[in-house]
């Protein structure tokens, strides 16, 4: 697989000889951050084939089978503060729409704040996880982690009703390859633009985002609050209104979201 993603990258990428390819790893997050912490470059990337331990936000699992999926994580040196970064997460889902579009033809939708999907399924799961230099309080580094459901045909019972496949949605395969290497030109064009493509990187995950406009659910702990959102700010914090008219920003750390149609971010 590492022979054909790099096939159809050109002459100019710069990470080629950063780009490792394992049949089988228990996360791609965990294993590069370890890779990381043993000063592994910027522009690093781990991908799998299947994962044995695969990892969502908050703790939950995000199941990687052997032959049907991306399962990707790259490694970022930003020099910046740690609340430069509050973005990172949106930017990564906006280039990951860019990066399926453009090899399978078909654009997701984008559930705050970091999921792709389509038709209200889970297509794509992002997992941006940072480390802070003790001394200086700046970002020593950030793992964005991809996990991308491919060639699925069927899911289990108890989650058929909220993944998808691009395969199931488009009704043909998709050349995991060929999205692998999309993916890897969007990381690196947001890791170029990361901070001067703000904005912009923010505007076009509103415009894809299906959480926007809709009645919410605010969970915190045992404590839920209806609420509609109406957008994201700079920060990239999703901007909700209350029932008595009373409005939050709210940051992706603190809360989980449900939608109307069911699972929690």
């Amino acid at each position: 697989m590492k022979e054909q993603i790099l096939s159809f990258l050109p002459p100019e990428y710069p990470w080629k000889d950063r780009l490792f390819v394992f049949p089988e790893l228990d996360s791609t997050n965990n294993r590069l951050k370890v890779l990381a912490s043993q000063g592994a470059p910027h522009g690093t990337v781990l991908i799998a084939d299947r994962q044995t331990g695969g990892r969502g936000r908050m703790g939950r699992s995000f199941l990687s089978p052997p032959g049907v999926g991306i399962y990707m994580s790259i490694l970022l040196r930003p020099e910046c503060a740690p609340q430069e970064l509050m973005h990172l997460t949106c930017a990564v889902a906006a280039a990951m729409c860019r990066a399926v579009e453009c090899a399978a033809g078909l654009r997701p939708g984008i559930k705050w704040t970091n999921d792709l999907v389509y038709d209200r399924r889970k297509l794509c799961g992002i997992l941006t996880e940072l480390s802070i230099e003790a001394e200086t309080r700046t970002v020593d580094y950030v793992v964005a982690g991809i996990g991308v459901n491919c060639n699925q045909t069927a899911f289990a019972p108890e989650i058929a009703d909220v993944a998808a496949s691009i395969c199931m949605e488009t009704g043909r395969p998709v050349d995991r390859s060929l999205l692998a290497n999309a993916m890897l030109r969007q990381m690196l064009a947001l890791a170029r633009e990361l901070q001067s493509g703000r904005a912009a990187w923010l505007a076009e995950f509103a415009a894809h985002c299906i959480t926007i406009g809709q009645p919410v659910q605010i969970i915190r702990g045992d404590t839920v609050r209806e609420a509609f959102a109406e957008g994201i700010d700079g920060e990239a914090a999703l901007l909700v209104r209350y029932p008595d008219g009373t409005r939050e920003a709210v940051n992706s750390g603190e809360v989980s979201v449900r939608g109307l149609y069911g699972y929690v971010t």
